[in-house]
Order: structure tokens, then C-alpha cells, then sequence
């Protein structure tokens, strides 16, 4: 009689547990100790990998996200939208875990990267190219509704679910902008603000690439409420 603890999915590992996340595998991602310039890139690799696999999930949702958006199901839309913002706060979490790295280890960590650098992130170069995608197929739904932000922002209770959905587009927006500005200080804190990163850009132009916005529309309509607010009777 088979043991209930016994495995009965194919692969490696001595339970189901291990075999079906594939933990030999995955553990196995790390370099190992005696490989490593400095104990540190355990926690280094830790950080970038687990943000590589939240990305990964959050672009999942949102790639389904836009086909929903696309067809005008915007329940299921929003949901997985919540869910993508959700796996960003993953990933800035991870990323405050490099307040653990000293700057002079960082150094010996360095050592190992060779040419690479976060704009080299597959998470991060799929996000940038989504996003103006999701803002699209969002913008063209307006049109079909034949509403505009105003109209949405303005009159909330008679759009409530394009409200809904421009919120979470909001939400996703500055999600990136504050991972961004998150990034960049830790990175100077780390290695400082007038110094050259691995592919010789200096720091300092990271900073210039921080206010990038995907949404832009949807910044600007709150412009526009405040300024009708401030010339408009109570």
C-alpha cells in the first residue's frame, strides 16, 4: 500500500512538494558558497531572482488584463490589475532588503556581475513594454464607451467601473514611480549618487529617468478637477 507520503508526481525531489516546485532546481540557482566572492551575493541573488519571478507573475496578470480591457470585461480586468499591483509591492519589498548590503561588501558582489545592470531585467523591460499597451487598450475603451476622463472622473457613480479600472491603472503607475525612486536610493545608498554604474551610466542620470509615467492622462485629469474645483461654486 503506498504511503500518502510517498511521491506520485515525475521529477526530482523526495516528496511532491519538492518535485512539483522543482526546489532542487530552483535552490540550485544560487551560487553556492564555495563559489561566492562575498557571502553577500546569496542575499544579492535572493533579492533580484525573487523580484525576476514576482515581475514575472505581475506581467502574467497584466497581459491577461489587457485582453479583458480589450473585449470590455472589466471585472475580471480589475481583479487581475489588483493582483499585478499587489506582486510590485512584492518586489519593492525585496528590494529594501539591499538596506542590508554595506557598501565596501557591495564591492566584492560587484566584482561578479560583469556587464550587468537592472535595465538588463527581463521583468523590467516587459513592464515597459506593457504598460503603454494596458494605457491603449484603456484609452480605446474610453472612445467605444464614448466617455471621456472628465466625464469618468467627474461623474463616478455613472462609471463606476471605467472609475474603477482608471484607479488601478493609477495604482500600477505609481507603484512603478515609487519602485523606481526606491531603486535609485538605494542605489545611492549603496554605492553612492556621483559615481558610474556597471554599463558606465552615471547614477545621477537614473534619476532623471524616475518620473516616467504610462498613464499620463490620467495624472493630468486631476489637474484639471482642481483647477474646475477652485473656479466652480461649491
Amino acid at each position: 500500500m503506498t504511503d500518502v507520503k510517498d511521491p506520485i508526481l515525475p521529477g526530482q525531489g523526495g516528496t511532491d512538494y519538492e518535485r512539483y516546485l522543482r526546489t532542487d532546481e530552483l535552490l540550485a540557482l544560487q551560487s553556492p558558497p564555495g563559489r561566492m566572492a562575498h557571502r553577500d551575493e546569496l542575499l544579492f541573488q535572493t533579492i533580484h531572482q525573487a523580484s525576476e519571478l514576482w515581475m514575472k507573475l505581475a506581467c502574467f496578470e497584466i497581459t491577461t488584463a489587457i485582453s479583458h480591457v480589450q473585449a470590455d470585461h472589466l471585472r475580471p480586468a480589475i481583479r487581475l490589475l489588483r493582483r499585478a499591483v499587489a506582486g510590485l509591492d512584492q518586489v519593492h519589498n525585496a528590494t529594501l532588503m539591499l538596506e542590508h548590503l554595506a557598501p565596501w561588501d557591495y564591492h566584492s558582489v560587484r566584482s561578479q556581475l560583469g556587464h550587468g545592470s537592472g535595465f538588463d531585467s527581463p521583468g523590467f523591460r516587459q513592464i515597459h513594454d506593457l504598460s503603454p499597451q494596458l494605457a491603449s487598450a484603456f484609452m480605446t475603451l474610453v472612445d467605444r464607451r464614448g466617455a471621456s476622463l472628465h466625464d469618468i472622473y467627474r461623474f463616478s457613480d455613472q462609471h463606476a467601473d471605467l472609475f474603477d479600472l482608471a484607479e488601478r491603472l493609477m495604482d500600477w503607475d505609481e507603484r512603478l514611480l515609487l519602485w523606481r525612486t526606491l531603486h535609485l536610493k538605494l542605489v545611492e545608498r549603496v554605492i553612492g549618487s556621483a559615481v558610474i554604474g556597471t554599463q558606465g551610466t552615471p547614477v545621477e542620470v537614473l534619476g532623471r529617468r524616475l518620473d516616467i509615467r504610462y498613464f499620463q492622462p490620467l495624472w493630468d485629469i486631476r489637474n484639471a478637477l482642481t483647477a474646475e474645483a477652485g473656479t466652480s461654486p461649491a
